[in-house]
Formats: C-alpha cells, structure tokens, sequence
C-alpha cells in the first residue's frame, strides 16, 4: 500500500492544498473534500494578490486567464497559473502556480499541483496531478466505470476499495502521459513515470518506471534520462 499514499506520490509543498491533504493517507479520500477546502481557504487569501471574481472564486491577480474561459465555482486559479482559451473549469477545482490549463481542457473536481500541464484537448475529473506532471493532447481521467459500480484499486492482483463511485487518476510528481491516453478509473502512476502515446492505462503504475501497453512496464534508468 506504500505505493498509493500521499507521502509517496505528492511533494505537498507544491501546492496550495497542502493542509488538505496532510488529513488523508490516501489521496482518494481527498476527493469529496475539496469543494469545502476551496470556500475555506478562499475567504482566506490574500486580498493584495488574489481577487474575488464571484462568490466563489478566487483568482491570482498575476495569473492568466482568457476572456473566453468559463470557471464556474468553487475554485482557485493560483499565482500565474494559465487559463487558456474555452477553457471550461466546472467545479471544486484548484489550479496551481505555473499551471497552464489549455484549449478545450475540462476540469472537474481536482487539484493541480504546482506547474502542472493540462494543455491540449483535456479531460480530467475526480483526480489528483502531482508537480510538473503533464498530459500529452486528448489525453483524458476516465472517472466512471461502464456499470457505474464502485472503483477499485488494482494492485499486485489484489483488489483496494475506494467506496466510490467517481474515482479518476492520482498522478504523482514528474508524471508524463502520452498524447490521446486514458486512464481508466482508479488509475495510480507513481512519481516520474512515463506513459506511451494511446495507452489505455489501468491499476498501480510504479515509479520510475515506463509504462509501454498492458503487461510491458520497463523500470526507467535514471542514470541514462
């Protein structure tokens, strides 16, 4: 179960919701927290570098954000993060610093660490992404399973209940996804991994591993990177 806590995957300095998640063991369980963390911590800000845009709402005076963008609350868009445009964020959702969310990206009840890359034709609901991960274009969380039963971790041919429903991916620190990717619900990718392009991506993905297709996971040289 190492391979699944916060302490594993996430350097909490990296990201506003560190308070947060120091409550949990199990980043999972952070999931139906955060909508009543945004409204906490966001009457909190400092009012010299972010403003109220709505009731619930709160964004860096130093980040970007374009006019065409649709940010629906609670959220917090951190200090310059990148809001680009169509971009639709709908809902309990944190952006970190130096994170840029881009063209058509959708967000839905997450939290972005620091310098997190969702650029490009994005999907990502009821999940976790850890510092500097990125997500190549169109790759997507899948949160939901086809029969709508409760998401379980697969790990090591065993089975972790989460007791919930909607569950997408935990993404640890340094993660690269390829472009068009799905991870499927439950999905864990320890910290610095790579994912191919097109990979359709289930269960606990080691660290510093590579993860080619189903079955063919390469441990990365660190030597050689």
């Amino acid at each position: 179960m190492k391979a699944l806590r916060i302490e594993g995957l996430y350097d909490l300095k990296e990201t506003i919701a560190a308070e947060l998640m120091k409550t949990e063991e199990y980043p999972w369980r952070i999931l139906g927290k955060i909508k009543d963390y945004i409204l906490d911590v966001g009457g909190r800000l400092d009012p010299e570098r972010f403003e109220r845009v709505a009731a619930d709402v709160w964004i860096a005076k130093s980040a970007r954000v374009a006019s065409t963008a649709y940010i629906n609350g609670p959220a917090i868009i951190d200090e310059e993060a990148e809001v680009r445009h169509c971009a639709f964020i709908r809902g309990a959702a944190i952006v970190g610093k130096h994170a840029v969310v881009g063209n058509s990206t959708e967000l839905k009840n997450v939290i972005l660490f620091n310098r997190v890359q969702v650029p490009h034709f994005n999907y990502v609901g009821d999940s976790i992404l850890g510092f500097k991960s990125h997500m190549g274009a169109g790759a997507i969380t899948s949160n939901v399973k086809s029969d709508s039963s409760l998401v379980r971790i697969k790990l090591e041919g065993e089975y972790v209940e989460t007791g919930l429903k909607k569950f997408g991916a935990m993404i640890g620190d340094y993660v690269e996804i390829g472009c068009n990717c799905v991870l499927n619900p439950g999905t864990v990718v320890g910290p610095r991994t790579s994912i191919y392009p097109l990979s359709a991506v289930r269960g606990v993905i080691p660290a510093d591993s590579i993860y080619k297709c189903q079955g063919e996971v390469a441990l990365r040289n660190i030597e050689c990177d």
